[in-house]
């Protein structure tokens, strides 16, 4: 019996009934509602706002949070197959749902108020209430530490003054999640839109993510009541604990990508005659396409096992780190060898955020080490 092409280990097998199930609509919408449009949106650097009701009302948003915050509870592998299968539409798409659930919707959860879950969350979940998340900033985002962004307490309030630059989301955003120093430490902040002093600029003329909003992010002097602070957490751990979440979406992502790239370019090979033979026949394009089967089974197998550590409970900081990495990798390798560019123009910013690849190896250096080269 053939295998299939793009699930040579059968890895199918190996997921749960529900987890198919998720997989399979997902993909389903990717296909009759993403692929007929994303094309037209990457040209026109047009983000399809118009997608965003089916996706929520799929339960794709804040999928991995409880059902009583309007979530749909799923697993971690089941959140990872959406990503997947989002990303094989575009990476624009995956971003927007990325950043709605892991870094916006996840820290709301995990460090906010009960009563900043209720006013924001079920809201969140409907695709009522976007979020973008505030914490790199015009002079870069691999030191976080190095925060320029402060929040001063005066009485019962906060007054934040910085900026942040690269926001997915930023200018559809009805709220900002803001990571700013105070005298406590770090600390994240809740800001709504039309808050005084606050502002977002779209970024225009992109080569890539251009069917993903990108903004900066402007406080001058913005003003929030303590009920709008995260509660829950100070420090680094704050904003690093949302970036694992996300960072483990972004291990699956690629993988869409890839499997985008790889078909497309082989059933190029079987239609383009070259010589009375279709170039699927020759022995150079059958390396390529046997080299792209290769990385994309291990990267598959690489996001399971990672998604099920995740599940148990069991997942550290250092696996994401080297998931993504080579993840990314082995996705941004095939895309620029595969016809469609769109892709590769893509992952050349998903390769870069929620950590550089250099982050991500020197975080697997300091873990085989024990030796901090930062």
């Amino acid at each position: 019996m053939a295998l299939n092409p793009t699930d040579l280990f059968d890895i199918r097998s190996l997921l749960s009934e529900e987890e198919r199930m998720i997989q399979d609509s997902v993909a389903r919408f990717t296909d009759q509602k993403v692929l007929p449009i994303i094309g037209d949106c990457f040209d026109q650097g047009r983000f399809p706002k118009e997608l965003v009701p089916e996706i929520a009302a799929m339960g794709l948003l804040g999928s991995s949070l409880p059902e009583k915050y309007g979530c749909a509870n799923l697993n971690a592998v089941s959140y990872g197959l959406i990503c997947q299968e989002l990303e094989r539409g575009d990476s624009g798409i995956r971003s927007f749902v990325s950043v709605q659930s892991s870094l916006c919707m996840y820290p709301i959860f995990a460090y906010g108020s009960e009563e900043q879950r209720e006013k924001y969350l079920p809201g969140m979940a409907r695709g009522e209430i976007i979020g973008c998340f505030g914490l790199t900033e015009p002079h870069g985002g691999s030191d976080p530490a190095n925060m320029k962004t402060v929040a001063k307490k005066d009485g019962g309030d906060w007054v934040i003054n910085g900026a942040k630059m690269w926001i997915t989301n930023g200018n559809l955003a009805d709220i900002a999640i803001v990571w700013a120093q105070t005298d406590e430490g770090i600390q994240g902040f809740i800001v709504e839109k039309g808050t005084k002093g606050f502002e977002a600029q779209e970024v225009h003329k992109k080569m890539s993510l251009r069917a993903s909003v990108t903004s900066a992010l402007f406080f001058d002097s913005v003003r929030v009541p303590d009920s709008q602070r995260l509660p829950n957490v100070k420090g680094l751990k704050g904003p690093l604990g949302c970036l694992t979440q996300a960072r483990y979406g972004i291990t699956w992502g690629p993988i869409g990508a890839a499997i985008a790239a790889y078909t497309s370019a082989l059933e190029y090979s079987k239609e383009r005659v070259l010589f009375n033979r279709p170039i699927a026949a020759t022995q150079a394009v059958q390396l390529k396409l046997a080299d792209m089967a290769r990385r994309i089974t291990l990267a598959q197998l690489l996001s399971l096992q990672l998604g099920r550590l995740k599940d148990a409970g069991t997942m550290q900081p250092a696996q994401v780190s080297l998931a993504k990495w080579n993840n990314c990798r082995m996705a941004i390798d095939i895309c620029r060898e595969a016809p469609p560019i769109r892709h590769a123009l893509n992952l050349e910013s998903v390769i870069t955020y929620e950590g550089t690849e250099t982050v991500h190896q020197l975080v697997i250096g300091r873990e085989v080490t024990g030796i901090n080269a930062f």
